[in-house]
């Protein structure tokens, strides 16, 4: 039986069709008694049993409207005869899956009916039919594998197992506990248990007992709730136990592939590109995860050997480093938990092998500000440093090496006292803890005492930091710069003339910390560099990180487009959900999330996303469907230029090093009338820093929108100009283009005008730059000023343009 509104589905096992309607009374009084509601229509084919006198004469008394389908006609009962479908198929894969016989269909089926009534359904709105019918979310915490090897507990004679090995086979009805087969030399017997532990990596049966196993005859067969109460039928044949005694589970080999590679979910072709997010995730639950959550996981997954190992090495750096003490615990203090958490990396094609990595971190968010932890504040590199580098590495054909500091956090050293918890599997004493004497991960002070530490030793070993990014470092020699150093947390870029000099640098890291060498630099943050050393050509994207957030969203298959943003697109917060129903509907879409992994790629290197991510991230706290319909666009023109990425290349050394473009797109939300700022700054003509945001005041004129504009990548290029000086790149004047003459000639000239003495005398700090001849300001041709692209959605052929502008291609 299924209800034709909730979709939730009841099974009945019966030996006879004649059955059928005394199964069907004992279901009509539990749902009226359980609901307070009364049966008002049933749909069923033409089958004699629902058709007998009894039934009819049954649903006449109590009103209850019959429908029935026409014959050769079941689409007239489509769900139902799916669902019959949908059970089979399920039913057929659960017993293959679990190498257990045909005589176990009807658990089998039952345990098919349990979940599909606790998963989400697209009649529904992807709420699962539990949740429809009792208003109550399906509680997930009891699940397991079907066929799974289970350890039941057991009270028996002192000197016997405390368990019994036993097959996990369903959900018993109005149980608190696990149906399980229990297998014996003497015979089988189905219990009922609460307590019992699972090894869901393994089935547990044997194909080679199944095979030699008769489908025919009775089978001696026990029920019992702890203990066994009742013996069921008899049968002839009893179950051969493993002649060598082992417990050893042998898997089939269609279930070793199955258990080897993640299995492909495929939405159904009827589904929209709206709906396909909603499914991905609604699937994910399907999908076991590779890496395992905490300790017992790992020790049971089918890589346990190698998380094993992980977990060692993790403990040998923690000891080495001498991280911590054994010391009783004082009194009134408190103590920080502590858990392992796990990571499979997988490495660079062709260069590095996939690894396992196990880290042992600290429970921060149990600290307390002012007791556990004081400041904790630490910088990164700028992404748009690491951009400056690459165009410095190959203008002059420096080297460019990459290391790796291994448990970089274990090197800070920590000022306040702290006590954790030993950790999980390697508790040496059980009435101590661990006396913190340095850093660990998941400290919130860990980033800085780390990083005060290398910043320490850096600065005694010779080199200077910027005074604009804390995390550049240069070693200088005659006033020259003959090595450079960034550093993001535990990964440092170095690159110099001189490879010799790279190679000092590195013996007096290992020398200090446990490093990593990673040789020639491959990637950083997720960005590939591709160098071509003789054409003098440097490749930076982010095709690997980008292909997978398209994936996610499965929109591999969509249909491509030329730019990010459709020339049509007019979003505004009107077209955001008005009522209630409108927004849950909207919940099921993963809009903040698509929305910020694609602007991690915008950040690191794709500046052609810029307006498109500027725009659909103005509604992330309540998208409608038309904002849904942009982003999708977005992820459909990604999926057709995952290639793309920024190409630096050797210049003539007599041009300017640094350029900047700016524009402004006047009153360009509909919404607020608030203009848009968009600027560009290209050195050794490919773009290193890009931004395009909305002003934070309503702009009066075009003049003001432009102006602002204008302010805003004057003050980028007072920063760049200064962080490329330091790197020993000598930039004059830096010129700024604009395409506004109105703009131009308020910036370069000390006028006062009736139509612009509203604006902010803040802003004209551009003149005293214009004065000291820091920076030029320039007139440029709309068609030519590629900050355009930041502005506003350009037709295909202006907008690649743009890109050509500024460096970045498709490889």
């Amino acid at each position: 039986m299924i209800d034709d509104y909730s979709r939730r589905v009841w099974v009945h096992i019966i030996k006879n069709k004649s059955d059928t309607f005394e199964k069907f009374k004992e279901w009509h009084t539990l749902i009226e008694n359980q609901t307070g509601t009364k049966l008002k229509v049933l749909r069923t084919d033409n089958g004699l049993e629902f058709v007998s006198e009894q039934f009819n004469e049954f649903c006449r008394k109590l009103g209850i409207k019959r429908h029935r389908t026409v014959a050769y006609t079941p689409q007239q009962n489509g769900l139902a005869e799916r669902m019959n479908r949908t059970l089979l198929e399920r039913v057929r894969c659960m017993l293959l899956g679990a190498g257990l016989p045909k005589s176990f269909w009807g658990e089998a089926v039952n345990t098919a009916a349990y979940l599909i009534n606790r998963c989400p359904s697209t009649g529904i709105d992807l709420k699962t039919p539990m949740e429809v019918w009792s208003g109550k979310p399906a509680d997930y915490s009891n699940l397991k594998v079907f066929g799974a090897l289970a350890f039941a507990h057991v009270r028996q004679d002192k000197l016997d197992a405390r368990a019994v090995k036993c097959v996990f086979i369903g959900y018993p009805e109005g149980v608190k506990g696990y149906k399980l087969w229990k297998m014996e030399p003497g015979g089988s017997k189905f219990i009922i248990s609460r307590d019992v532990t699972f090894d869901e990596t393994r089935m547990g049966m044997k194909c080679k007992d199944l095979e030699k196993r008769p489908e025919t005859g009775v089978e001696k067969i026990q029920f019992e709730v702890e203990p066994s109460i009742d013996e069921r039928e008899k049968e002839d044949e009893t179950q051969v136990p493993d002649e060598s005694g082992s417990d050893e589970t042998t898997v089939p080999d269609y279930q070793l592939a199955r258990d080897m590679e993640r299995r492909v979910i495929r939405p159904p072709n009827r589904l929209g590109y709206a709906d396909l997010i909603c499914y991905a995730l609604n699937a994910a639950e399907e999908v076991q995860d590779s890496e395992p959550k905490n300790f017992r996981e790992a020790s049971e997954s089918i890589d346990s050997q190698d998380w094993l190992k992980a977990m060692n090495e993790e403990m040998l750096s923690l000891e080495k480093n001498q991280t911590w003490k054994l010391v009783p615990l004082p009194k009134n203090k408190r103590v920080v938990g502590s858990k392992w958490v796990f990571k499979r990396k997988e490495g660079i094609p062709g260069v590095e092998a996939p690894r396992y990595k196990a880290r042992l971190v600290a429970k921060g968010f149990t600290q307390v500000e002012g007791i556990d932890y004081n400041e904790i504040f630490s910088p990164v590199v700028k992404h748009c440093s690491i951009r400056v580098l690459m165009a410095i590495v190959n203008m002059y054909d420096l080297e460019l090496e990459q290391m790796d500091v291994k448990t970089a956090f274990l090197h800070g050293e920590l000022e306040e006292t702290i006590y954790m918890q030993q950790p999980e599997g390697f508790v040496e004493d059980n009435s101590k803890v661990c006396l913190l004497k340095k850093s660990l991960y998941g400290l919130k002070q860990s980033p800085r005492q780390w990083y005060r530490r290398f910043d320490d030793f850096l600065l005694k070993t010779g080199f200077v930091r910027s005074n604009y990014d804390s995390c550049v470092y240069m070693m200088k020699r005659n006033e020259k710069v003959i090595l450079y150093l960034l550093l993001y947390v535990d990964d440092i870029l170095m690159a110099s003339s001189d490879k010799h000099e790279i190679q000092k640098l590195k013996e007096k890291l290992n020398g200090e910390f446990e490093m990593k060498d990673l040789g020639n630099a491959k990637r950083i943050l997720g960005m590939d560099i591709l160098r071509d050393r003789s054409k003098s050509e440097l490749f930076l994207s982010q095709h690997d990180y980008l292909k997978k957030v398209v994936e996610r969203f499965r929109m591999t298959d969509s249909k491509v487009v030329n730019t990010p943003l459709g020339h049509h697109s007019k979003l505004s917060i009107k077209q955001c959900p008005q009522s209630e129903d409108e927004r849950k509907k909207m919940e099921s879409t993963p809009y903040a999330s698509g929305v910020g992994s694609i602007m991690y790629g915008m950040v690191c290197s794709r500046p052609d996303l810029s307006y498109a991510i500027s725009v659909v991230s103005r509604f992330m706290a309540n998208p409608g469907q038309v904002h849904w319909q942009a982003l999708k666009w977005v992820l459909r023109y990604l999926n057709g230029s995952l290639k793309g990425g920024l190409k630096y290349t050797r210049t003539d050394p007599g041009r300017d090093a640094l350029e900047g473009y700016v524009d402004a797109d006047y009153a360009g939300n509909i919404d607020t009338r608030k203009s848009l700022s968009g600027f560009v700054f290209t050195l050794f003509g490919t773009a290193v820093t890009w931004k395009a945001n909305q002003q934070s005041v309503v702009a009066l004129s075009t003049t003001q929108a432009e102006y602002i504009a204008l302010v805003e990548g004057v003050k980028e290029a007072i920063w760049l100009k200064g962080m490329i000086g330091e790197m020993g790149i000598s930039q004059g004047c830096v010129k700024i283009h604009c395409d506004s003459q109105s703009a131009i000639h308020l910036a370069n000239h000390q006028v006062y005008h009736e139509r612009t003495k509203h604006i902010d005398i803040r802003l004209h700090f551009v003149r005293d730059m214009i004065e000291t001849k820091e920076i030029m300001v320039q007139k440029i041709a709309s068609e030519e000023n590629p900050a355009d692209m930041f502005t506003k959605s350009l037709p295909r052929a202006k907008f690649k343009h743009c890109l050509d502008l500024i460096n970045f291609v498709e490889e």
